[in-house]
């Protein structure tokens, strides 16, 4: 059976040092290594590797969602740190004018908003309680 010793996740981007002030100055993820990219400390004690890539492509789905407690709190702090989130037409439930898809009233999840790193990479924050 496979056993694996870790495990971490990874993505690109287009630009490190833009990436490596928006993960640590804008998010305040902790950096550990960068040996050939970011080693970043996730909350709860994942890994996240960001790497440079030439003819990188962001994802068109979410690649990291951050769980917080009050998602009103965390929309408004990052927009004061400049982020933009993310106003979808093509979903099953609204965005509020802050870009937040309320599911925890609705019964249909959790709240969650949507918002891009410099290399376009789709990034959430949700609440689930």
């Amino acid at each position: 059976m496979f056993k694996a010793l870790a495990a971490f996740s990874g993505l690109s981007v287009n630009d490190l040092d833009k990436a490596k002030e928006f993960y640590t100055g804008t998010l305040g993820l902790e950096l550990n290594d960068e040996k050939m990219g970011l080693q970043l400390q996730l909350p709860g004690g994942g890994k996240l590797f960001i790497y440079p890539k030439d003819d990188h492509q962001p994802a068109s789905y979410t690649v990291l969602n951050f769980v917080v407690e009050n998602i009103d709190e965390a929309v408004d702090e990052l927009t004061s740190s400049g982020v933009s989130f993310e106003h979808y037409d093509n979903m099953e439930g609204n965005q509020d004018e802050k870009g937040v898809m309320r599911g925890i009233q609705a019964s249909q999840g959790p709240d969650i908003a949507w918002f891009k790193d410099p290399a376009g990479n789709i990034i959430s924050v949700l609440q689930d309680k």
